[in-house]
């Protein structure tokens, strides 16, 4: 695992975790792997492994519902959406890239940041304005009242369970905002250990798989609608990708609300960032190690979360055309549709072909307590706002 943080001291239990490429899940940009030193034939084959999944989970979303029909299966194969034939396929093609040896040789074309950043800026052409004009005062409350409560209680448990400040940081950024690329911003800010943010970032997507799969169960069971899944979902799962999975799994519009709900929370990122560097700088550094910069606003357009940006000119750009293309305009958007469909499975592919469970080998106990603990804090204080907040909301 790479990051400029620096080494630091030695710290407390649940830190001994071994620093390994990308456990996360979440490659390009925001990945902590070093991705420079496979040659460009191996990056091609890799990219061919990628799409070669992801074509095989079109084929599987249409064919299986339709070799199921008539049968008593038929119930279950419709729901099943792409994500999760993209993901199984995606670690089933883990286990076998490593038992051939060649997995670490094509990581660098599992670039899951990058296909989801995409694919997420594709989905602002699905998403017309005047959604998101609406959703976007109860998005702003969540997140503010979500990410300000999980924060402060991540680390106030950190802090009874004996946790290091630096790795407090890190659990509480990557839990109340969004996963590895939060931890990795607080990482910089704090100057944690590599050693740290390979654990934080492993225990990241190891509760964000099965959160996949769970909240879509659960939505059906407490009889949430779309708005409320998608806001329950967007502000609770701490990976972009597995929000834009689990949502697409509840539906179209739940898709569309979750990933509003978590742009917005993805915006916070800069200032906790911020706040972050600000409070180690002033109050928790160790005597000798320096004061760090002092933040501004530079600082935070680093740690904005840009393609958020992108999102929103593409669902400007989508809505102009909507409103002025004519009899042709249904015919863009669906083209943007399905490119964003294709980006999200190669994302959700390399979320499988990345994913390693190493670094959590050698871990303590107590940061997987905290962890667990600030998660189902997460579930419930965020399933009350979403259900408040999103009440009625309508598409």
């Amino acid at each position: 695992m790479r990051t400029e943080a620096d080494p630091g001291p030695p710290e407390a239990a649940g830190q001994g975790a071994t620093a390994t490429e990308d456990t996360t899940g979440s490659g390009g940009a925001d990945a902590p792997a070093v991705r420079g030193g496979a040659s460009p034939a191996w990056a091609a084959v890799g990219l061919a492994v990628v799409l070669a999944l992801a074509a095989t989970t079109r084929f599987l979303t249409s064919w299986v519902p339709e070799a199921a029909a008539g049968t008593a299966l038929a119930g279950f194969a419709e729901a099943v959406e792409y994500p999760v034939y993209a993901i199984l396929l995606g670690l089933l093609g883990n286990l076998v890239l490593t038992l051939a040896g060649v997995r670490d040789r094509l990581a660098p074309a599992f670039r899951t940041e990058f296909f989801i950043k995409t694919g997420l800026v594709l989905l602002g052409s699905t998403v017309l304005l005047d959604v998101i004009v609406r959703a976007a005062g109860p998005a702003i409350l969540q997140a503010l009242f979500l990410v300000t409560a999980v924060f402060l209680f991540t680390w106030w448990l950190g802090g009874r369970f004996g946790l290091d400040d630096r790795l407090r940081a890190l659990l509480a950024s990557s839990v109340s905002i969004c996963g590895v690329s939060a931890a990795i911003a607080a990482a910089g800010a704090v100057q944690a250990r590599r050693e740290q943010l390979a654990y934080t970032a492993s225990l990241v997507i190891l509760f964000a798989v099965p959160s996949i799969f769970l909240l879509p169960w659960l939505v059906g069971v407490l009889g949430l609608d779309d708005a409320q899944a998608g806001a329950w979902i967007g502000g609770n799962i701490d990976t972009t990708a597995a929000v834009a999975a689990a949502g697409a799994i509840v539906g179209e519009d739940a898709l569309q609300i979750a990933s509003i709900v978590k742009s917005t929370q993805n915006v916070l990122m800069g200032v906790v960032a911020v706040l972050l560097t600000a409070y180690f700088a002033v109050k928790a550094a160790p005597a000798g190690e320096g004061a760090a910069a002092r933040p501004g606003l530079t600082t935070l357009w680093e740690r904005f979360p840009k393609f958020v940006l992108g999102f929103l000119a593409a669902s400007v750009i989508a809505t102009v055309w909507a409103n002025t293309g004519g009899d042709g305009a249904q015919d863009g958007l669906d083209t943007a549709k399905a490119l964003r469909d294709w980006f999200l499975i190669a994302a959700f592919t390399s979320i499988g072909l990345e994913f390693r469970a190493g670094s959590l080998r050698e871990a303590g106990w107590r940061p997987i307590g905290v962890f667990a603990l600030a998660t189902v804090f997460n579930l419930l204080v965020g399933l009350v706002l979403a259900f408040l907040l999103f009440r009625g909301f309508s598409f």
